[in-house]
């Protein structure tokens, strides 16, 4: 079954264009991650939050991905990450358009 996983956590920044030229490397080693449908990036300024909405084949591939990736944020100074897993409806999805993926 699909996992959506959410991802945020306090940022200080770079913001937009500089955050995209910062994390290319972090982006393209994340579009390797094993059963990684899709990632979209977040970030808020306002209120020095960034982080992410992950779409993963299946659950245990969502669950390895958090684990190591909580564990790289705390290494990159993060305090606190907040995350949540949610199991996906298809056919409701798919009536709004829901880019599913496979």
């Amino acid at each position: 079954m699909p996992i959506l996983l959410q991802i945020d956590f306090p940022f200080q920044g770079p913001w937009g264009a500089e955050m995209s030229a910062t994390m290319q490397g972090l982006a393209q080693s994340i579009a390797q991650e094993p059963g990684l449908l899709w990632k979209i990036w977040t970030e808020n300024p306002e209120t020095g939050e960034a982080g992410g909405i992950y779409f993963f084949n299946d659950r245990p591939s969502a669950e390895a991905y958090l684990a190591m990736h909580a564990e790289r944020l705390v290494g990159f100074g993060v305090p606190h990450v907040n995350a949540k897993l949610f199991e996906v409806n298809r056919d409701l999805s798919a009536i709004d358009r829901g880019p599913l993926g496979a």
